[in-house]
């Protein structure tokens, strides 16, 4: 085993761990789900670009007669890619005592104003940052209110 798979073996397993933990882990977390609504994805830009690199990637192995096994892990790689940014979709979970926002735990005490944005978006300033939470369907905004309500 090179070097070269050392490191395809430790970015599978990087990537299978976070995509286990948003899967199955988070959700379990901090008590029972309150609420779990779809988030609009960013960009698909970079994934883009990332399978796009490991498809050149494979070819190039492919061309120069490299290793099998080289191959197989930089598929593995690209259907690890491929399952992050076009399959996995972003939520925001809601939990009795606060929410997971992009895989990151955030208490309600936290909360210091909220708004409303005209085109949908609801913001949250936190102490120092601002969440910008852009829901995939708009209705989903007053399920978010009403557990805000609840849980305040």
């Amino acid at each position: 085993m090179t070097i070269t798979d050392i490191v395809l073996v430790l970015f599978i397993a990087a990537l299978l761990a976070f995509a286990i933990y948003d899967e199955f882990i988070m959700p379990r977390r901090n008590g029972a789900t309150l609420l779990a609504v779809p988030l609009l994805r960013r960009s698909r830009t970079d994934g883009a670009i990332f399978v796009g690199l490991l498809v050149i990637l494979i070819y190039n192995n492919t061309a120069n007669g490299g290793s099998p096994l080289t191959l197989w892990l930089l598929f593995a790689l690209a259907l690890l890619g491929i399952y992050l940014f076009w399959i996995r979709a972003p939520k925001i979970i809601f939990k009795m005592r606060g929410f997971f926002f992009a895989n990151a735990w955030i208490e309600y005490s936290r909360i210091k104003e909220m708004n409303l944005s005209e085109d949908g978006v609801l913001v949250m300033q936190l102490e120092q940052r601002r969440l910008l939470i852009r829901v995939r369907n708009i209705d989903d905004l007053e399920k978010i209110s009403a557990v805000l309500l609840k849980t305040q």
